[in-house]
């Protein structure tokens, strides 16, 4: 349970570092208690895109990936950011992506602080 928790705890502060470094990144709500769980509801559609469909996307693409030595995974992960929009806009949650460039630019951005947030709550 800790784990799960921590994992949603991570993504929410990776997709708030990416929106707040992307313009076409954008976590709705009135004030800040209504984005902060927005933001949480966004992590847990992002864990279960990433846990569900991702794998899947990946392991179909794997010979592109090697193809193109991994630079494959950046636009697949940019479009599981795009996936994760249009989730969120189907459910009622305000998180919007506009565009593909904006959701590479964030994909890296989560990529990495998702990495180093890992690394720092790690306990195995």
């Amino acid at each position: 349970m800790y784990r799960i928790f921590t994992a949603i705890l991570v993504n929410a502060a990776a997709l708030a570092v990416a929106s707040w470094l992307f313009a076409g990144i954008r976590i709705g709500g009135a004030d800040t208690s209504d984005r902060l769980v927005t933001l949480l509801a966004v992590a847990l559609i992002f864990g279960l895109v990433n846990a569900l469909v991702a794998p899947i996307i990946k392991t179909l693409a794997l010979p592109f990936i090697i193809l193109t030595l991994g630079m494959l995974l950046v636009v697949i992960n940019a479009l599981m950011l795009l996936l994760v929009a249009a989730i969120a806009d189907g459910v009622d949650v305000a998180f919007r992506v506009d565009g593909f460039w904006s959701a590479v630019g964030g994909a890296l951005v989560i990529s990495v602080v998702s990495w180093a947030l890992g690394l720092a709550f790690d306990n195995d």
